[in-house]
């Protein structure tokens, strides 16, 4: 490494066409994909190095660390974030959106917070 040379890891979202404009009006490095190529797509990311984390949308890949396990093994980095895809929140599926909000909160700091 050189004198000014960073070793700051970036991060990036991993996400579908339709929510990837979302992140980047947020200022988030977007990666996108289909779900038929999501998983490729992530460890694309991961090999490829330069992620100290990546947010990975629920929606394309459910559970990011048991489907990169393989590729993960031996590697600190990145960090997969799974986060709760937009379309579940919205969908005609979920009918109570505070109810599916409070899950997220439940699950994300283990109890629940009533205003």
């Amino acid at each position: 490494m050189t004198k000014g040379e960073s070793t700051m890891q970036r991060i990036a979202v991993l996400s579908d066409a339709e929510t990837a404009t979302g992140y980047r009006l947020a200022g988030a490095t977007v990666i996108e994909a289909s779900p038929e190529d999501a998983l490729r797509t992530l460890e694309q990311a991961i090999t490829d190095g330069g992620y100290g984390l990546i947010a990975v949308d629920t929606g394309l890949i459910p559970d990011p660390a048991t489907a990169t396990a393989r590729i993960m093994r031996g590697r600190d980095l990145p960090i997969l974030l799974p986060i709760p895809s937009l379309r579940d929140a919205f969908s005609s599926d979920t009918v109570d959106a505070k109810a599916y909000m409070g899950k997220l909160v439940r699950d994300t700091i283990g109890f629940d917070i009533k205003l």
